[in-house]
């Protein structure tokens, strides 16, 4: 399945470094990439869609085994077990992470880049929202740009059937969600991107299908991954009203 195989390609990128997902999403026509300075993690790329009630569709390009870390270089290859894709460790053939959280995300924005919504990719989620914060500080013309939109989509959440809205959504919004999707709020705790980006509009965070996260042991269920980019899909099909905080 096409899906699933751009899920693979994605997963087989190196975890240590975001510089090949940037370059991905570069080759679309409108993709503006910013960037402080090379070595640092303020950076972000935004392509902003064609349709009138648009939303922005989030992920972000590092993982917890980024070179910013200082983590050791070790090369992987992405193979399946049980419905799951694991990373093995070319050299030895041990487990090690795949870098899912978010290269799960950055996939499955390809598969949805064609749809008219905005994309945003940014940089440094893992070690304190580092790419969003620079974009909200620093170049307010996009922030201003996204809190536009009717409302804001990361694809950055652990399991298979959860979303977080944290403190960026209101009840109204969350009924949305639940009626509009299947899937529930286990709780509000933690952040991520949306909650430093969405000043004037809600946010939700999505299952991709990872588990394990942050650890050589990391998976994520393939089925799980389509399920939630077909609900998405689904969903950005919908009327979609502007959801204001």
């Amino acid at each position: 399945m096409k899906e699933i195989e751009t899920l693979k390609n994605f997963l087989e990128y190196p975890i240590w470094t975001s510089k090949f997902i940037f370059d991905r999403f570069k080759s679309i026509d409108n993709a503006i990439f910013r960037e402080k300075n090379e070595k640092g993690k303020e950076r972000f790329l935004f392509i902003e869609g064609e349709k009138e009630n648009k939303v922005v569709l989030i992920a972000h390009a590092d993982t917890y085994f980024d070179e910013y870390y200082d983590m050791p270089i070790i090369k992987h290859i992405v193979e399946i077990q049980d419905d799951c894709f694991v990373g093995k460790a070319e050299s030895s053939g041990e487990r090690i992470a795949l870098g899912a959280d978010d290269r799960a995300g950055c996939a499955m924005l390809w598969e949805l880049k064609d749809l008219g919504h905005s994309i945003l990719i940014t940089d440094g989620e893992e070690k304190g929202r580092i790419g969003s914060k620079w974009l909200k500080y620093n170049n307010k013309d996009i922030a201003d740009i996204l809190n536009k939109h009717q409302f804001m989509i990361q694809l950055d959440r652990k399991n298979g059937l959860d979303f977080k809205c944290y403190e960026v959504g209101t009840e109204e919004f969350r009924t949305f969600i639940e009626e509009n999707t299947g899937y529930s709020e286990p709780d509000i705790k933690k952040c991520t991107d949306i909650c430093t980006l969405c000043t004037d509009i809600c946010g939700v965070n999505f299952s991709v299908g990872y588990y394990d996260e942050h650890t050589n042991y990391e998976k994520i269920n393939f089925n799980e991954w389509l399920n939630t980019l077909n609900m998405v899909k689904k969903l950005l099909n919908r009327e979609l009203p502007r959801f204001e905080k």
